[in-house]
């Protein structure tokens, strides 16, 4: 594939990927009742500041270069957890996606997160 063409399938992965977190943490800030509603029914109602800051930060060090793996690690545990949550509670499976093109984004940014380095 033409690298330019690759680069920007990367910029786009890389900000739909961060993009669904950050914006689902400034529905959790700002208090969204769909959202508060929701996380009440997990059980998880009167953190939401808490996990909306996380979400916001986690993918903050995702979009930086240098704090990407540590990003991803984060989002993917995030996710994982909350995908986890929404499995034992019957819920829809929101998470699959967000969690879907986080892994896709660092795959795009850094193979050597899932291949082994060929020297």
């Amino acid at each position: 594939m033409n690298p330019k063409v690759m680069r920007i399938v990367t910029i786009i992965f890389t900000v739909l990927a961060a993009g669904m977190p950050i914006l689902s943490g400034v529905m959790k800030l700002t208090q969204s009742k769909e959202v508060i509603d929701t996380l009440t029914k997990a059980g998880v109602g009167d953190k939401a500041i808490v996990l909306g800051l996380m979400e916001i930060g986690f993918a903050t060090l995702f979009i930086y270069p240098k704090t990407m793996k540590l990003g991803f690690i984060l989002l993917s545990c995030y996710f994982a957890g909350a995908l986890a949550t929404e499995i034992s509670h019957g819920a829809p499976l929101n998470a699959f996606l967000p969690l879907v093109l986080i892994w896709i984004g660092a795959f795009l940014r850094d193979k050597t997160i899932f291949l082994p380095v060929v020297s």
